[in-house]
């Protein structure tokens, strides 16, 4: 696994509560695996809504 860097962010104390819920839960190990998870995600649905958007004609869009 490359190295990893740490990144400040700045979020609402529910969703914390909900990040320390799925920890507690076993879900996820720690709140940083959860948010590498979720950013995982997020990257891949709309990196590859993208994609698809750019291999579609304008014409059928439309």
């Amino acid at each position: 696994m490359s190295r990893m860097k740490i990144i400040s962010v700045q979020l609402p104390q529910s969703l914390i509560h909900g990040l320390d819920a799925l920890v507690k839960r076993g879900i996820y190990p720690n709140r940083s695996e959860a948010i590498r998870v979720a950013i995982r995600e997020l990257l891949k649905k709309e990196l590859y809504k993208e994609e698809i958007q750019e291999e579609i004609p304008e014409y059928v869009v439309k």
